[in-house]
């Protein structure tokens, strides 16, 4: 009888994990540069960047097809493939995002890859970490206490019109029961009665500030830039009117520092930021790519979601604000995922069906067009799952050579690196195809319906776009604020390429609807948020914490 697979826990909890000096020392990084965190986690220091380096080394962003609830495991073929780099003689570091406790205690699970394509030590990745979310939550939570107590003030009144704050509380978990709230009743010594509400920590303009700020006195600025309200007289109030950037950065002192980490089979990894890619820009730090790209030849990074969301954003509005260029592409597919946009139900993800697949492929098509419309033809890699059949992973690789495309099967959750080699050789020669030249979607002085417009016509395949009366007014607040020229980030379900999630495949003949703005000026972009798209997730009926638990002895079960 075959033995089960063992989980990710059981695997990282069983992997043979080097002190961070070993792992520093592969990048040449002394060890009194290392800001420790017990023996297996530590803080880089900016000085490490090197922006002479960064323009000899390649970047390579991994992105995805449209996902199911579970995932196409992005994550798992990014550490997969960084292993695979380092097996073919490359020297890489993979650049990822740092877990939310949100999806670790929901229904997603964390981020820290799967099987034996993993970063360790996985228990710490996923709770807590380095306490970069906690700073996160606690600078902008700062904003708020410092915003309610000048409206108590009226010796340093910034004569604040209540109505008007925009600016929202963030707890890092899914609690939809916090979305909209009142505070300050019970009387006069509680503060001053009004409506207000929390995002999840990933969805805060902090943490986006974070991962856009190109160094301390950068992220200060920004910082100062949050746009928190009007007063009664319909002036703008900033956080620097506050004088809150100088706490909220000490806050963040640490945390703007990368992390260093291991993969399973003792190959660098960084971690630094957490945005999600539905409700924020959904990539990691600016500075922590930019660290990989100083420290390493290869830096393989990830954008959330399907490439309609993180790596449109990465496009768009990392690669503008930063003056990246991705030299490559890497779209994940899953077979699994293909059968769930051709019409398959979730007890049949795993039943094998070429008819399934072939009318799913229209999502993947939809992406290697996108990817193309920035100017790099991208490689597809299979997540490969024990359900494929070989008929059906033929068809995929067939159907991507028909369209100019090089499709690979990685098997790097069963085999780690060794499943991945084939990737990484096919990686390494796309990234000398002289035809990719990166560009940018859209140019940032268009008006912002046009941006949208773009957007939702290019990427998403949508035939227009439509604003609510809210949303209009808001928008003619933003234009008048001059923020016009900012670059879009748009909050949309992952699930579909429209904005309604039941539209599954390819859609055709929509429209996207615009429900509301908010807008990030230290973050410097503007959010349109379509549908019904939260910033505040719930948990499911079945959250993963119950499966969650410490014995005696500390040893963890459950988490994933």
């Amino acid at each position: 009888m075959t033995a089960p697979f063992p989980t990710d826990l059981e695997i990282a909890q069983h992997a043979t994990i080097r002190h961070i000096k070993e792992i520093a020392a592969k990048l040449s990084i002394v060890s009194d540069d290392l800001h420790y965190y017990g023996k297996f986690k530590a803080k880089l220091p900016l000085r490490l960047i090197d922006e002479e380096k960064i323009l000899q080394s390649k970047l390579i962003l991994v992105s995805a097809i449209n996902p199911t609830p579970a995932g196409e495991g992005k994550t798992t073929m990014s550490i997969g493939l960084n292993e695979g780099m380092n097996r073919i003689g490359k020297k890489s570091v993979v650049v990822l995002r740092e877990p939310s406790l949100g999806p670790v205690f929901g229904m997603k699970g964390g981020a820290a890859g799967g099987g034996y394509s993993q970063v360790i030590p996985m228990e710490d990745i996923n709770l807590h970490f380095t306490g970069d979310f906690s700073a996160v939550e606690k600078a902008n939570n700062l904003l708020s206490a410092l915003i309610d107590n000048n409206l108590q003030n009226r010796h340093k009144s910034l004569n604040l019109d209540p109505r008007t704050i925009v600016w929202k509380r963030v707890m890092d978990m899914n609690d939809r029961s916090l979305r909209q709230i009142i505070i300050g009743i019970g009387g006069k010594a509680n503060g001053i009665p009004r409506e207000d509400g929390f995002n999840i920590t990933a969805a805060s303009e902090v943490m986006a500030i974070l991962c856009m700020a190109e160094n301390l006195e950068d992220l200060k600025r920004r910082l100062g830039n949050i746009f928190i309200g009007f007063t009664f007289d319909k002036k703008p109030v900033f956080a620097r009117d506050l004088k809150a950037e100088g706490a909220m950065a000490l806050l963040l002192k640490d945390a703007i520092r990368p992390n260093l980490v291991q993969t399973l089979e003792g190959n660098p990894a960084i971690l630094h930021g957490g945005p999600f890619a539905n409700i924020a820009q959904g990539t990691n730090t600016i500075i922590a790519t930019k660290m990989g790209l100083s420290l390493a030849d290869y830096v393989i990074t990830e954008a959330g979601f399907g490439a309609d969301l993180g790596a449109e954003k990465f496009m768009d509005i990392k690669c503008g604000y930063s003056g990246l260029r991705p030299h490559a592409i890497v779209l994940v597919a899953t077979i699994r995922a293909l059968r769930h946009h051709g019409g398959a139900k979730k007890d049949s993800y795993n039943t094998p069906n070429l008819a399934r697949v072939s009318k799913g492929f229209e999502n993947l098509e939809k992406h290697i067009e996108n990817c193309k419309k920035f100017g790099i033809t991208p490689i597809v890699t299979i997540n490969s799952f024990y359900s494929d059949s070989e008929e059906e992973v033929h068809f995929v690789i067939d159907r991507c050579a028909q369209m100019d495309v090089k499709a690979v099967a990685c098997d790097s959750f069963s085999r780690g690196g060794e499943g991945a080699e084939a990737l990484a050789r096919a990686v390494t020669e796309g990234i000398n195809n002289v035809n990719n030249q990166y560009h940018p979607l859209y140019d940032w002085q268009l008006s912002i319906e046009d941006k949208i417009h773009t957007i939702a016509t290019e990427i998403y395949g949508a035939d227009s776009v439509e604003y609510s009366a809210k949303a209009r007014a808001q928008l003619k607040t933003i234009m008048e604020l001059g923020y016009d020229s900012l670059p879009v980030c748009i909050a949309k379900t992952q699930k579909s390429l429209s904005d309604d999630e039941t539209k599954i495949g390819r859609p055709r003949n929509f429209r996207i609807n615009v429900r509301e703005f908010e807008f990030a000026a230290g973050a410097g972009f503007v959010i349109p948020i379509l549908g019904e798209m939260m910033r505040m997730p719930g948990l499911p009926s079945e959250p993963a914490s119950e499966q969650m638990d410490i014995d005696i002895h500390g040893k963890i079960t459950g988490l994933s």
